[in-house]
């Protein structure tokens, strides 16, 4: 009971107070204070209750701040009466200046003049680029009080003017079997005879080399030169090369990436496969169809999209980078060869008829490999690349070991000629030379990778062997020399005049070379270093 009563006592107490106090005077309203703001040339008092900060006493004055304004002192400091506020005006804005970037000059040497005569006419003009500079500036109540410069972006690249100087010759002339043509700097040029009697076929400086065939008699050659239409790749040509001038005739064929050459005994028909042009890597989208044309000197085409030999069709894994086909030397199949597949190609009816399925390489970027073709010389075998599966890849498709293969089109199962050449081994089978006991035989040129484990980025050295795989030698370079970058070599037609064999023509540092195939006798031909492309018949 005690307790029961002390509890009433406290809260009686506690209603008296809550009664005194209601009875009580009321309090006297907040103070305030007078602060002074300074904003956009203006400058005025401001009643704020006491203890605002300058955010508060903004809200008051009804001022905003853009997003880059500030005040002194900052929004979150309080006030005292008779203190002052300033809103400084920031403001942002970027000025562009350009510059002009020279061009330089760039000496592309020429056996064509005097050693050390510099030709003043270039074969290519200079322009200057344009660099153009962004500066963010700052300013406040007007005032510039910060320029930095915010980026750099060349918007315009200089165009180097390329200007010719003599070289001394660093080559050794000699009589080679046929014509053979070579492309330098974008134009056809034609040797004949003899390694010194070089001229120009086609000076236009536009061959993109993506195409670069000499007919069978070595009179016409078919070449792919740059588009001037933007949805286009480029344009096949065909140009007679015994004309005087050379008549070049446009062929009304555009987009031609992996394949065109002449149909077989023919200088006026030609079959050739197409892409879609694309925006994105690689810059195309194979059709990895099939046509044929026939042209006359005067410019007439066939219309050839009327009858496709070959629909376009996907192409298998990896179709979109394309296929590439080889005729058979006796014109009668055409073979093809694909990132998955090889076979040949019914000309009548269109079906493909595999011979050998491709373990498919697993690139890990925008292009894919298609293994290197080439026919024997009796049109009997198919000589090629095999990507074969290996222990200790990441997966099969990733495996680094490929092998020169024959594939016998009379039955049986395909050959390994060479193990470990590298993904570009590009087999070439030789004519029809005469063997020891006076029987038809042939031989093989290949690449083999320096790095075999690693010969996407290798560089090569040319083999040739006898065409069952036996008597593999080098031919070039010695082994003390870098290596080639891969291509695929050129055989000579006849055997080379004041030498023992036939000679093999390739690129080494972006000049024109030939190897004797029987003895190894290597010569340079060109000392210009832009050779990109070779024919020979």
């Amino acid at each position: 009971m005690k307790l029961y009563h002390l509890r009433y006592s406290i809260g009686l107490g506690a209603s008296v107070l809550i009664l005194l106090a209601g009875c009580a005077e009321p309090l006297a309203t907040q103070a305030s204070i007078t602060v002074n703001i300074s904003a956009d040339g203006k400058s005025f008092p401001v009643q704020v209750p006491v203890g605002s900060t300058v955010q508060q006493a903004l809200e008051i004055a009804g001022l905003r701040l853009g997003l880059l304004d500030k005040t002194e002192p900052a929004m979150s400091i309080s006030l005292s009466d008779g203190a002052s506020v300033q809103v400084i005006r920031v403001e942002e804005s970027f000025e562009i200046e350009e510059e002009t970037i020279p061009f330089e000059q760039l000496r592309q040497p020429t056996e064509l003049l005097p050693e050390g005569q510099l030709k003043l006419d270039p074969i290519q003009k200079g322009e200057p680029g344009v660099l153009q500079k962004t500066y963010r500036v700052l300013t406040e109540d007007g005032q510039v009080v910060s320029r930095v410069l915010f980026k750099t972006e060349i918007i315009k690249p200089p165009v180097p003017q390329i200007v010719l100087v003599g070289v001394q010759p660093v080559v050794e002339h000699f009589e080679i079997p046929g014509r053979l043509v070579y492309l330098f700097n974008g134009e056809a040029w034609v040797l004949e005879g003899k390694t010194s009697n070089r001229k120009p076929a086609i000076r236009s400086g536009d061959l993109d080399g993506r195409v670069f065939s000499l007919s069978a008699d070595g009179s016409w050659l078919l070449y792919t030169r740059h588009s001037k239409e933007e949805d286009q790749v480029n344009e096949l040509w065909a140009a007679d090369l015994t004309s005087d001038p050379i008549r070049e005739v446009d062929l009304n064929v555009s987009n031609i990436i992996h394949f065109a050459d002449w149909i077989p005994g023919s200088t006026s028909r030609v079959i050739f496969s197409t892409v879609e042009p694309r925006t994105t890597a690689p810059g195309w989208q194979a059709n990895n169809d099939l046509y044929a044309l026939s042209f006359s000197t005067s410019g007439w085409v066939t219309n050839w999209r009327e009858k496709p030999i070959l629909e376009a069709n996907s192409g298998g894994i990896y179709g979109w980078w394309g296929t590439t086909f080889a005729w058979s030397p006796d014109g009668a199949m055409l073979a093809y060869a694909r990132p998955d597949q090889i076979g040949l190609v019914d000309l009548e009816t269109g079906v493909l008829t595999a011979t050998l399925d491709i373990l498919p390489l697993q690139t890990g970027s925008d292009w894919a490999w298609v293994p290197g073709l080439s026919w024997g010389a009796d049109s009997r075998t198919l000589f090629s690349l095999q990507h074969i599966a290996e222990e200790g890849a990441v997966s099969p498709e990733q495996s680094s070991r490929f092998d020169v293969i024959a594939i016998p089109l009379e039955g049986g199962r395909s050959v390994s000629l060479v193990q470990q050449t590298g993904m570009f081994g590009y087999p070439v089978a030789s004519p029809v030379q005469p063997g020891l006991e006076g029987e038809n035989a042939y031989q093989i040129a290949y690449l083999q990778a320096i790095f075999p484990t690693q010969s996407e980025t290798s560089n090569y050295r040319l083999m040739v062997m006898d065409r069952d795989g036996s008597n593999r030698r080098l031919l070039f370079p010695p082994e003390d020399q870098p290596g080639l970058n891969p291509q695929q070599v050129v055989w000579s037609s006849a055997p080379l005049p004041d030498q023992e064999g036939y000679g093999i023509a390739f690129l080494y540092q972006d000049n024109l070379w030939i190897v004797d195939a029987s003895n190894g006798l290597a010569r340079q031909v060109t000392g210009d270093g832009l050779v990109s492309r070779i024919g020979w018949k």
